[in-house]
């Protein structure tokens, strides 16, 4: 996992950078609009991450979940309260995003502070 981890991060940079230097203005201003999206305001960014990780488990974005998870991470949440949010997406999006849990804890594995 930690290599698919690694990867994955890599994947996301490289195509990231290609994306934002291809010139197309609304692509540029998307990407803006997503990053300022999790600055902090009335909400913090920690609280924001977990929204994100929420609403990716529920609309059942893989790659989603592995960035709001990591960044979960990074912003200090515990491994039982992502838990807890993880329950809330579960009963949000139903059954369907069962897989979706299961692929979130095997990330959890290889983020420190989300780690069993």
């Amino acid at each position: 996992m930690a290599d698919r981890l690694e990867d994955f991060q890599k994947f996301r940079a490289d195509l990231n950078e290609e994306i934002l230097g291809c010139g197309h203005l609304g692509m540029k201003r998307f990407f803006a609009l997503d990053h300022q999206a999790y600055e902090p305001g009335p909400l913090g960014t920690k609280s924001k991450e977990l929204l994100g990780l929420v609403a990716s488990a529920v609309l059942r974005c893989d790659d989603c979940i592995t960035y709001h998870l990591v960044r979960c991470g990074e912003e200090g949440w515990k491994r039982e309260e992502v838990i807890d949010a993880l329950n809330v997406a579960l009963i949000v999006g139903g059954s369907i995003t069962i897989p979706h849990v299961r692929r979130a804890f095997a990330c959890m594995r290889e983020i420190k502070g989300l780690k069993a």
